[in-house]
């Protein structure tokens, strides 16, 4: 099978080859799916560049869409040829961006929802419910979700909206319009976001979550709540520790994969999505890497494999 991979540590452009290699076998408690559609994120690049370092080779693409073609021993409940979608394992010698692909966690793709769609789900689902979770955002507090126009960001004003949540989203024109009609209150990034924020909300937010990529805001954030604490990053570790911030960085002991499969019944229902921007297809991946570390995807990414 064709597999997207890398045998050293460095710049994923550098280091990623598409290659030929053996199929995975499922384990006795896995599923192996041939590959439709994987999603990229940012993960995959410090994946590429040391995070979690181990045996060598290793794949990148974290999130997976296909069809069933072998189950293992003790798998029951799914037969080949279902489509089913999840977050792929990425400590073995291939990832998601395959052919074909391991999953140990996975839900049924709903009907009517593309795989394309369903591939975009995982990550951002997962990191932007645990966030608000992490954060206590429930129904009746005002939060502020910074970086909305970031996959995480757009999956967490709507995660917050449905908990009950008063939601002001900081968001760039590209989404702004489309976040304002799911209900949130939005205004834009740079010099007076926090003053805005605060005129918005009627004064200090109750909670902010930080879903953009490092920007340096984290002190205006921190200007917007009563306290410190009550702001959580999902990137901006350094200024965290320095401002008194919470952070989140998922375990295997923490992750809310368990709520996927709610989440893809909701988008096939046309009640949640997080908007896919460009798919390209397994051979483009150098323009799709492109892109994605350009900082200026406005929205996710995804590899068309099968």
């Amino acid at each position: 099978m064709r597999t997207l991979r890398f045998h050293e540590y460095g710049a994923p452009l550098s280091v990623l080859r598409l290659e030929d290699a053996e199929p995975p076998s499922p384990g006795r408690s896995q599923i192996r799916v041939r590959v439709q559609a994987c999603g990229l994120t940012p993960a995959d690049w410090a994946l590429c560049g040391g995070l979690f370092a181990g045996d060598l080779p290793r794949g990148i693409g974290l999130e997976v869409s296909g069809t069933v073609d072998a189950v293992g021993d003790e798998v029951t409940g799914v037969e080949i040829g279902d489509p089913v979608f999840g977050p792929a394992p990425y400590t073995g010698p291939t990832a998601g961006a395959s052919e074909q692909a391991l999953l140990d966690t996975w839900f049924p793709r709903p009907p009517g929802l593309a795989p394309a769609a369903v591939a975009a789900l995982p990550m951002a689902v997962e990191t932007a419910y645990r966030g608000l979770d992490e954060i206590g955002v429930r129904d009746g507090t005002t939060v502020l979700v910074h970086g909305a126009g970031s996959t995480v960001g757009y999956a967490a004003v709507q995660i917050a909206l449905q908990r009950g949540a008063r939601v002001i989203a900081t968001a760039g024109e590209t989404y702004a319009n489309a976040l304002r009609a799911v209900g949130a209150d939005v205004t834009g990034y740079g010099d007076g976001m926090a003053e805005r924020v605060m005129a918005i909300a009627g004064g200090p937010v109750d909670l902010a979550l930080d879903a953009a990529p490092v920007s340096n805001a984290l002190p205006g954030l921190v200007r917007t709540v009563k306290a410190p604490e009550d702001v959580l990053t999902l990137s901006d570790f350094a200024a965290a520790e320095e401002l008194g911030v919470r952070v989140s960085f998922g375990t295997s002991t923490t992750q809310r994969n368990d709520v996927l499969g709610g989440y893809a019944n909701l988008a096939a229902e046309g009640r949640f999505s997080v908007p896919v921007a460009r798919t390209f297809p397994l051979e483009d991946w150098r323009t799709a890497a492109e892109l994605s570390q350009s900082g200026q995807a406005r929205g996710k990414l995804v590899l068309e494999i099968g």
